[in-house]
């Protein structure tokens, strides 16, 4: 069970009518029964270390964590979160993260430069006990990526950023893991999917078995200028693309990736937490 989830709960104030523990059982039930994670990805809080961004994911009730390449790391450790991190440095990061509670699951997005990048990137998820990285990779490394999947049993979830990237629609995600690893997959972002003018819940059937991992956020409105809202205030259908991704038995984390009010998004990630476990309960 996840710890301090109850902070969560309470921010929610879900299914009146239940008791705190019952509401508790009820909601992480469902998530469990899922195989469903709600984590955040580090860039929310891009505008602090990571060590701070532990702190204000507690805050928000969220334990798992996304870390991205280039966050100063804080808490008295010299450098950024990066890949090419020594032995050394890894390990005051694990420190780190235990200190704080936290679980790293996912890393990314990353676009290693050459096969040995590759390779050294898988060795770092390996080191680190990353299990998703996600990335937008070169059409030249997919079968060596589907090979490090394979050897060593870690996903690559390929990344949507918007028009002009290479991978904004699903037919470019289904080209690149075709005939691949089962391990070599999708990372839906399903706000950028409306950045391009798509609908998240039609690329998730698009993708059907082969989402691995999911960026979630919500827009005000449908166009390439479009902002971060409160999850469930907006236009990406959140409640339908739940609905889909259990349809599908889909497996793995969600990560809030809240990229609006940067100084002071806690307040908003806190609603957005709330609206997931709310709708999580409803499945």
């Amino acid at each position: 069970m996840i710890k301090k989830l109850s902070s969560v709960l309470l921010l929610a104030g879900m299914l009146a009518g239940t008791t705190m523990t019952s509401t508790l059982s009820f909601a992480q039930g469902k998530a469990d029964k899922l195989g469903w994670k709600l984590g955040a990805q580090a860039y929310t809080f891009n505008r602090f270390t990571l060590a701070q961004a532990l702190d204000k994911m507690d805050s928000v009730g969220v334990q798992y964590v996304e870390c991205y390449n280039g966050q100063t790391i804080g808490n008295g450790i010299e450098g950024k979160f990066d890949w090419r991190m020594d032995a050394a440095k890894q390990a005051q990061v694990k420190a780190l993260l235990k200190e704080k509670k936290k679980k790293l699951v996912a890393y990314g997005v990353v676009s290693p430069a050459s096969e040995q990048e590759w390779q050294e990137v898988f060795q770092f998820a390996k080191a680190m006990g990353i299990q998703v990285i996600t990335a937008e990779p070169k059409r030249e490394h997919w079968d060596a990526i589907s090979r490090l999947c394979d050897k060593y049993q870690i996903k690559v979830a390929i990344h949507d950023h918007p028009k002009p990237s290479h991978y904004w629609h699903p037919d470019s995600v289904l080209v690149a893991i075709k005939g691949r690893s089962k391990l070599f997959g999708a990372c839906a972002d399903i706000g950028h999917w409306v950045r391009s003018g798509m609908e998240p819940v039609e690329c998730i059937k698009q993708l059907k078995g082969h989402v691995l991992h999911l960026h979630f956020k919500d827009l005000n409105e449908k166009s390439p200028e479009a902002h971060d809202v409160i999850w469930g205030n907006g236009v990406c259908n959140m409640p339908a693309v739940l609905a889909e991704l259990k349809a599908q038995h889909f497996r793995g984390m969600f990560s809030v990736e809240y990229e609006y009010n940067w100084d002071n998004s806690v307040p908003d990630v806190k609603e957005c937490v709330k609206f997931w476990w709310q709708e999580v309960g409803k499945l």
